[in-house]
Order: C-alpha cells, then sequence, then structure tokens
C-alpha cells in the first residue's frame, strides 16, 4: 500500500509539474520579457525536486512503476517545449538557415547570413527575414539588424559556429521542413530518446530507474532541447551510446567512433572521452576511431570552405573573454593573474582528465566523464545552461543529484546576469562537496540504497549453490 500510495502522489506532483511546464512557456515570459519567468522557473523547479524526492528517498519507488513514470512523465515534460515558440533563445534559426544554405549546394561555412552573395535565398526565407520598412528599427527580443536587413538569426553578420555534424544535422532538419517547429519536434524525439538510453544503461547494471528522472523530468531539457531546440541534446544521445559501448569493453571501435560524432556535433562531448579510455584494452582503437570520426565529418567541409570551418569559434571565444582570462568566474577568485586564468584551466582540467584516465572506472566510464565534465563546466562557468544538458545526462547515470547545481549557476547567469555568475557557481561548487562528504560518509555507514538485486539467477549460481551472485559480489556498484 505504500509503494502504491508513493506512486500516486509521485505521479501527482509530475502532472502538476508538466502543467506549470506548460503555462512556463505558454505565460508571455521570453529572454525579453523575463518577469513571469521568474516565478514559473522555480515552481518548475520545485516540483520536479519534489518528484525526485519521492520517487528515490527511503526504499524509493518500484522498478516498474519507476519506469514507467520516467517514461510517460518525460514524454509529457518533454511535449510541453513543443507549445510555443522559443522563449529564451534564437540558436535554433541559425540551424534551420544553414540547413537551407546546404540545401542550395553552398557550404554554410562560406557566407554570414547577410551577404550579399545570399540575398536570393534570404528572399526564399522571410519566416528567418521578415521585411520592415526602410529606415525603421527591429523591434523583438529576437529580432536582430545588420544594415537595413532585420532577421531572426543572433549575430548576423558572423559565419556560423557549428562542427559538421551539426550541420548535417541542419541539413536534415531542412529536408524535413526546414521550421522551428521541426526543429522542436526533432528536440523532443531527441530527448526522449535519451530518457530511454538512459533506462536501458541503468537496468544493466541494476540501478533504480528513477534516477533517468534527472534527466527525463528536468524542466531544463523541455525548456533546452526541446522549446529552444539546441542541438546540444544530439551531442548527449551519442555520447551516452559511446559510453555504454565502451563499458561492454568488446566494441572500443564503435565507442570511439560514436564519441567522436557526439565532439563533430558540439565539442563539449570531447571531455567525456578520457572516462572511455578508462578501460586499458582498446585504448588505441577507441582513440584512432574517435579521431577518425571527427576528421572524417569535416573532411567534405574542409574541401568547401577551407579554414573557414573554424567559423566563429576564435571570435566566440573572444566575445566570451576565455582569451583573456575574464570568463572563468572561479579560478579568478584565486591570486592568479587574469591572463594566466586560462592556461591554469586547462593545467586543471588536463590533470582531471589524465587521472581519469589512468584510474578511472573501466566498467562505468560514465563515473569519470561525469567528472570530468564538471569539472570543465567548474572552470569555465558558463553562461549558457544548456551546456550542461551533457552533465545532467551523466550525473542521472551516477545518481549524483549534486551536479545539477551546475545547470542552475548557468541558467541564473543567464538570466540575470551581472554579478550572479561568481556567487551562483561558488555554491554549486559547495553543493558538489557537500554531496560527496554526504555520499562518503553515507558509504562508511551504509546509509545509501543498495542497487536492486538481479532477479534471475547467475549461471554460476545455479552450477554452484552458495556462490555469490554478480550484484552482491565485491566491487559490485551502488546508486548513488
Amino acid at each position: 500500500m505504500a509503494a502504491k500510495l508513493r506512486t500516486l502522489a509521485c505521479s501527482a506532483v509530475l502532472l502538476a509539474l508538466v502543467l506549470a511546464l506548460a503555462r512556463t512557456f505558454t505565460g508571455g515570459g521570453t529572454l525579453g520579457r523575463r518577469g513571469p519567468l521568474h516565478g514559473w522557473y522555480l515552481a518548475d523547479g520545485l516540483l520536479f525536486a519534489s518528484a525526485l524526492l519521492l520517487a528515490l528517498l527511503g526504499r524509493g519507488l518500484p522498478e516498474r512503476a519507476a519506469r514507467a513514470l520516467v517514461l510517460l512523465g518525460g514524454a509529457a515534460v518533454a511535449v510541453t517545449g513543443l507549445l510555443a515558440a522559443p522563449r529564451t533563445s534564437d540558436d535554433v534559426y541559425r540551424y534551420v538557415w544553414d540547413g537551407q544554405v546546404q540545401a542550395a549546394g553552398i557550404s554554410p561555412y562560406a557566407y554570414t547570413p547577410v551577404d550579399p552573395a545570399l540575398a536570393g535565398l534570404r528572399a526564399q526565407a522571410p519566416a528567418l527575414f521578415p521585411p520592415h520598412a526602410a529606415n525603421t528599427v527591429c523591434r523583438g527580443w529576437d529580432l536582430h539588424q545588420a544594415a537595413q536587413i532585420c532577421t531572426h538569426i543572433n549575430r548576423p553578420t558572423v559565419h556560423t559556429i557549428y562542427p559538421p555534424l551539426a550541420e548535417v544535422w541542419f541539413l536534415l532538419l531542412h529536408l524535413l521542413g526546414g521550421t522551428v517547429r521541426v526543429a522542436q519536434l526533432l528536440g523532443a524525439l531527441l530527448a526522449i530518446g535519451v530518457t530511454v538510453v538512459l533506462l536501458r544503461m541503468l537496468r544493466a547494471r541494476r540501478a533504480p530507474a528513477a534516477w533517468a528522472g534527472l534527466w527525463a523530468w528536468c524542466p531544463g531539457v523541455a525548456i533546452w532541447s526541446v522549446n529552444d531546440a539546441h542541438v546540444d541534446t544530439l551531442g548527449v544521445l551519442l555520447a551516452l551510446l559511446g559510453l555504454a559501448a565502451a563499458a561492454s569493453g568488446r566494441r572500443p571501435g564503435l565507442a570511439g567512433a560514436l564519441l567522436g560524432a557526439a565532439t563533430a556535433v558540439k565539442l563539449i562531448p570531447a571531455v567525456v572521452v578520457p572516462g572511455a579510455l578508462a578501460r586499458r584494452g582498446g585504448r588505441l582503437r577507441l582513440t584512432a576511431a574517435a579521431v577518425g570520426t571527427f576528421a572524417v565529418a569535416y573532411l567534405p567541409y574542409v574541401l568547401a570552405s577551407g579554414l573557414g570551418v573554424i567559423g566563429f569559434l576564435p571570435g566566440y571565444l573572444q566575445q566570451e573573454g576565455y582569451d583573456q582570462g575574464q570568463r572563468f568566474g572561479l579560478l579568478a577568485l584565486l591570486p592568479v593573474p587574469q591572463a594566466r586564468l586560462g592556461l591554469l584551466a586547462a593545467a586543471v582540467l588536463a590533470g582531471v582528465a589524465l587521472a581519469v584516465a589512468l584510474r578511472g572506472d573501466r566498467e562505468r566510464p560514465w563515473r569519470g566523464a561525469l567528472t570530468v565534465t564538471g569539472t570543465a563546466l567548474l572552470l569555465a562557468t558558463p553562461s549558457y545552461p544548456w551546456y550542461s544538458l551533457l552533465l545532467i545526462a551523466l550525473a542521472a547515470l551516477e545518481g549524483r543529484w549534486e551536479w545539477l547545481g551546475v545547470p542552475v549557476a548557468g541558467l541564473l547567469d543567464y538570466v540575470y546576469g551581472g554579478d550572479v555568475q561568481q556567487p551562483a557557481y561558488l555554491a554549486a561548487l559547495g553543493l558538489v562537496v557537500v554531496g560527496s562528504a554526504w555520499r562518503s560518509r553515507a558509504d562508511a555507514f551504509g546509509l545509501r540504497r543498495a542497487e536492486r538485486p538481479d532477479p534471475r539467477p547467475s549461471p554460476g549460481a545455479a552450477r554452484a549453490p552458495g556462490t555469490a551472485s554478480s550484484a552482491s559480489a565485491p566491487g559490485s556498484t551502488r546508486a548513488g
């Protein structure tokens, strides 16, 4: 009876979360009118946390009920992002444009959106370049003006920044209709796909399925993956598949190819590779496959555009202040010259990555991947919260709820800006430290919930009664 009541309570909270998210997207709040977002973001976060507590505290939900709620609740959460046009990011308009440019047989790295050479294409895309009267100012939080051109594409005077497999995804988007709505639908499918992969990976290691709710029920997934349709979710899916292949130890080439493809979607997933390299066997094949896949993805675009494939990346690093060390919020608290903060960040990240590759858990490569990814984000302190989508998925695999403070810090910086960055990321770092300390004490006193035992008898147990099963053998894992 207690399990049924807990399941009903969790279902009710999830329903409230879905309704709150629906209002978040339809309540009129945008990046240009942030007032309505504040209260709904807080409500979304509290309901999300409540659902997780009901699903995980104590004995948690029954596994069958947990899987159903994670999948159905996650799908409902994702669908809420389809209720409105993008509210807090206009990146998707560049996706639609890059797909249209490629469909015309032009390299997306060759011209800026407002280049005179693409005037004909602009005339065919009134949804991206709305007509306006001469000598008037474009008005709208997601409208940008360059000379006499008004467009929804941000940074219209610079070349695209996206890697090649992202560009392939944008071409697919164009072939499927080439609209923002299609991009959002694809984002929802990707988000649900990540949920399915997480459930399978958790089940394979006999961990509670409810941990997948960290991703599936997360309001940020509905906002950044679906409503804003960020391509980062494709990289998350490929990275998880690569880590799953690496964990098996039987397909290092496939694991490397998937991780290389993830990096060719968005460069951020490169930080998970050290976790996959913790398994000594097949390191060379995995590395060669990752590098080879990444290079092959770039090859046709390099042949078409040469070094132009670098796009706006150097300009982005300069604009964000990384080139002069201005962006490293937490490192700036140290007595180190600002100009050297970039070198310090690179050294720290390289040290953590090397330690993970040499001493990481080869059976659970996502554990080391989480450490490196979290370290990279805490060092870089980005103001774009969707950069943490990969971290959310890895935290779900390890049951490390304390890492959710990092995307929250990014969200606060993105919405409020100003002086919020340092205190927000400092609080996120503190949460990671406290969570890790609690986890260590819980392990020492045996307080944490163990992973569920495998109900199927192992062959070894059948041959030798009394032999410990794999779920209770030395070295078996526990849920976070």
